[in-house]
């Protein structure tokens, strides 16, 4: 595992994100620390020319990506609009340390989300009863299952959200049945056991490339983004080598969200109407209770929509959302 200096030593110093730079915020790396002493690695960007004690967002996702992608664009722009804003590369991906490379976990990837929540806390300029954190994607699930837990979290948004456990456990679109399912755990655990041999960890690939001819519309969605100048970076799961084949294996076996219907602090969940993914937040909704929960479909929208289009992306709402919560 990196210690904080080693961290330092590999960030890259140049400005290697998908996504132009602001001239409105300030924008610096740091680390810190998770309960399981992994150091994670963090862009912190703070609205300029202003004073006192402000408003904080942690911002993760999509599942695969690193924070030079979605994420920063995020984090940057909420930070325009007034907030500190903080954008993370989870444990094991990105300029994050853990070893091996390339793993997701349910427990450890939440506990990434309320880990940035320990760091916040403690910065001079922000106050820490207003933090909230946003999650895109596969970290949209994740926000929700840290709100379920966090108390500290004032208010959560998820946007194009994932539910990982489900699709892993299900399928996509819940096609996988119970033999289906005994079947892939058989080729995972036979994984482990080649891996184990190897000393090393098989990847699952990222995303297809080429791009077949046939592949479905969803398919294609991430590809435009991942693996185009749109979106791809070096350092991306998605648009390289994807994550160890066996990760999926604990997601199968410890669902997330089981208690998301306990989350009394604000939700705002935001899916793209024609998004392939749009089940995973209309089911998620359905299990939140109180009036101060929300369910936004953007007319027309795609998932990858989502990820970079700021003329979709509806940052107006965001903005109010965490305005009215984070106060």
């Amino acid at each position: 595992m990196f210690d904080k200096a080693e961290m330092e030593k590999i960030f890259v110093p140049e400005w290697d994100k998908v996504f132009p730079k602001s001239d409105k915020v300030n924008h610096r790396k740091v680390t810190f620390h998770n309960r399981y002493g992994i150091t994670l690695a963090a862009d912190i960007y703070e609205p300029k020319n202003v004073t006192g004690k402000l408003a904080a967002i942690a911002v993760a996702g999509p599942f695969g990506a690193v924070k030079e992608q979605a994420s920063g664009l995020y984090a940057q722009t909420m930070a325009e609009r007034g907030f500190v804003t903080m954008a993370f590369d989870p444990s094991y991906t990105g300029e994050s340390g853990g070893e091996p490379r390339y793993v997701a976990s349910p427990d450890i990837n939440t506990e990434d989300f309320s880990a940035a929540v320990d760091f916040l806390s403690v910065q001079d300029n922000i106050d820490p009863e207003r933090i909230g954190i946003l999650g895109i994607c596969g970290w949209g699930g994740m926000a929700l299952n840290t709100a379920a837990m966090d108390t500290r979290i004032k208010a959560t948004v998820t946007s194009t959200m994932y539910d990982m456990s489900r699709v892993n456990a299900n399928g996509y679109f819940d096609e996988m049945d119970e033999n289906a399912r005994y079947e892939l755990r058989k080729t995972l655990n036979a994984q482990r056991i080649a891996d184990y041999k190897e000393g090393s960890y098989a990847r699952a690939g990222g995303v297809v490339d080429p791009l077949p001819g046939d592949a479905p519309f969803f398919v294609k969605d991430y590809y435009d983004y991942y693996k185009t100048q749109r979106g791809y970076h070096k350092r991306s799961l998605n648009s390289n080598d994807g994550w160890n084949v066996t990760s999926a294996l604990s997601f199968i076996n410890m669902p997330i969200l089981c208690y998301s219907n306990e989350i009394r602090s604000a939700v705002l969940i935001i899916h793209g109407e024609k998004a392939h993914s749009r089940y995973f937040s209309e089911d998620a909704f359905k299990k939140l209770k109180g009036n101060n929960k929300e369910l936004m479909i953007i007319p027309g929208a795609v998932h990858t929509d989502l990820y970079d289009r700021v003329d979709i992306i509806p940052f107006d709402k965001i903005e109010a959302f965490f305005r009215l919560y984070l106060k």
